[in-house]
């Protein structure tokens, strides 16, 4: 479990310069049977385009990168 939370954390650590480009945040929640729960923050928090965002970004990186990842889940 550890080892997928440092994965999951490397992984958004390299896509936090372009949330944050756009005045955005992302922050690791929880890691739950392959879930990962994360919170856009900043303007990523109330942006429109967030949940594109969200999946074609964020979760399409993580599905690639870290084996054990099934899906991605906003918590607000």
């Amino acid at each position: 479990m550890a080892e997928i939370k440092e994965q999951v954390q490397e992984v958004l650590n390299k896509l936090r310069p372009f949330l944050q480009r756009d005045g955005g945040d992302v922050e690791l929640v929880d890691i739950e049977d392959g879930i990962v729960k994360v919170r856009l923050t900043g303007a990523c928090g109330t942006c429109p385009s967030s949940t594109i965002t969200l999946k074609a970004g964020i979760e399409r990186a993580l599905l690639e990168e870290v084996p054990g990842v099934k899906e991605i889940e906003q918590v607000f």
